[in-house]
């Protein structure tokens, strides 16, 4: 069997470290030089031929994340390595799935074509913003479910009268995988958008009085829809409000939205890192699902156990 070589970028270097523990194996070194103008050239350190390589790296602000992931690609198939894959716990630009408007760019689609044009062999991500962005892809695309965390911890918290709140259509889906598992009630945060990151309305279809709501997303940013749908579900009569988001973007004043606002709590996982601490904000680690899957993708065994369904 061909070696497994598990390697990562700046951005994500704190996670491919627990990835690579959990794993059992050691997390390869790549040199990283910069020229005084800001160029980037990575170079790894060991030989990578007729082995198995894995890159992690997150696609998080700033840009020269995905950049430096490209080059990274691009060093590995030059150094002769078999397969390369691209482990992405955040996939950027996901939002920008469809033509929504007039002359605007398909970014999901735009970094799927970057990947492969690359060298990517196969991608693996986790609670991508829309599940049909793998068919943007030519290539394999596993996308892990941060399910596999949250719902034990939820289930520890032994909480009672339990509804599940999607901000959105697209969200249903995974809230009712919530409320399947920790039977409870379902809900819909009904939003309308003026524009990106502003809610100019926002209605509720369902009952909350008296219950213990959490509120389940893939992404916040600005935590500006989040914290409002929070207040809403409160003013509706619930007994409290929670969170349940897998990408912690959390940009502008994210983190001072949800320190003033109703929310007891915001669980997310640390696909990408924490800007600052918030009193507010738990994080759970989800380095030993993404090892899970690499060890059994390595060995060629499914890796469909790793979803609740």
């Amino acid at each position: 069997m061909r070696q497994f070589q598990l390697f990562s970028g700046t951005a994500s270097q704190y996670l491919a470290k627990e990835i690579a523990r959990h794993y059992g194996c050691q997390l390869g070194e790549i040199d990283l030089l910069r020229f005084s103008d800001g160029e980037m050239q990575p170079s790894f350190t060991i030989s990578t031929r007729g082995n198995d390589v894995y890159l992690v790296q997150s696609n998080c602000p700033p840009a020269e994340n995905l950049l430096e992931l490209l080059l990274m690609m691009d060093a590995a198939k030059r150094s002769s390595a078999k397969a390369v894959t691209v482990v992405m716990p955040y996939f950027g630009y996901a939002r920008q799935d469809r033509k929504d408007k007039p002359r605007v760019s398909i970014g999901a689609k735009l970094m799927a074509n970057l990947l492969t044009a690359a060298g990517a062999d196969r991608v693996v991500t986790m609670d991508l913003h829309a599940g049909q962005i793998q068919g943007f892809f030519d290539i394999p695309v596993d996308n892990l479910e941060a399910t596999s965390i949250f719902i034990p911890y939820l289930q520890s918290l032994q909480l009672e009268d339990v509804t599940f709140a999607s901000p959105d259509m697209g969200g249903v889906g995974r809230a009712r995988t919530y409320a399947k598992h920790l039977k409870g009630d379902l809900v819909l945060v009904d939003k309308y958008r003026e524009r990106a990151n502003q809610v100019a309305s926002m209605q509720l279809i369902g009952e909350v009085k008296g219950r213990n709501v959490i509120i389940v997303d893939d992404i916040i940013d600005t935590a500006g829809t989040l914290c409002r749908a929070a207040d809403y579900i409160m003013e509706q009569g619930a007994r409290s409000v929670r969170a349940c988001v897998t990408h912690p973007i959390l940009s502008g004043s994210a983190y001072e939205r949800i320190e003033q606002s109703s929310l007891i709590e915001v669980v997310v996982s640390n696909t990408i890192p924490l800007k600052k601490e918030c009193s507010k904000i738990k994080v759970l680690d989800i380095a030993p699902i993404f090892a899970e899957a690499l060890k059994k993708i390595h060995n060629f065994e499914s890796v469909s156990s790793l979803f609740l369904t």
